[in-house]
């Protein structure tokens, strides 16, 4: 099944975007290879904000561009595809298509909210040497608590750092829980035997 990969780029105090929507603080590092990462994808989703953020036009690379927005019309935006409701349907059933991972690009609250529908695969950021101080948040809460696992992480000369993270599903965390228990309760049957063994000599002497 496709991922859907939040991936953005973030300042140390947890903005994506300045307070009038501006990137300009977004260090283009060359030791990044943007054109491979792009290979990586073949749709990128995001919300109005962001879609008008970005000139309101498809993101190219070969990509498939997804905006989702309740005042968007789809005459009007000829070249993307504008979601107006049964987000999660349609994405689920996106996922379910073969193809590349899906880039969920933004913004924060769509990202909240394919989260909550546990849309979301992993979480990806390249967090900026700057502070901002203000603009649109990363995470805008409120969400319910959600566990990650890091798993790739890389720093640049131009203090850059990507931090890869996977979200852990309610469901694994369960299944990690009840093997947990099944194995503490083969640990204790086999201490209890092992035990056992140890008291038949004595019983067979007194016999």
């Amino acid at each position: 099944m496709r991922r859907i990969r939040y991936s953005v780029a973030a300042s140390l105090d947890g903005f994506i975007a300045g307070p009038k929507g501006e990137f300009d603080w977004i260090i283009m590092d060359p030791q990044i290879d943007f054109e491979a990462m792009y290979k990586e994808f073949d749709t990128v989703v995001m919300g109005r904000r962001t879609f008008e953020a970005s000139g309101s036009a498809a993101w190219g690379f070969g990509m498939q561009t997804i905006v989702i927005s309740r005042t968007l019309h789809q005459k009007d935006h000829p070249d993307v595809t504008i979601v107006k409701s049964k987000v999660e349907q349609t994405l689920t059933a996106l996922r379910k298509q073969p193809g590349k991972d899906i880039w969920l690009f933004g913004g924060g609250v769509l990202f909240r909210n394919l989260l909550e529908m546990g849309l979301v695969d992993t979480v990806e950021v390249a967090l900026m040497p700057i502070l901002l101080g203000g603009g649109i948040p990363l995470f805008p809460g409120p969400f319910r608590p959600t566990r990650l696992k890091l798993t790739d992480h890389k720093l640049f000369k131009s203090g850059i750092v990507t931090l890869v993270y996977g979200i852990e599903r309610a469901a694994s965390r369960g299944a990690n829980r009840k093997a947990k228990r099944a194995a503490s309760l083969a640990t204790n049957r086999n201490a209890k035997r092992a035990a056992g063994k140890k008291k038949s000599p004595r019983r067979a002497r007194s016999a």
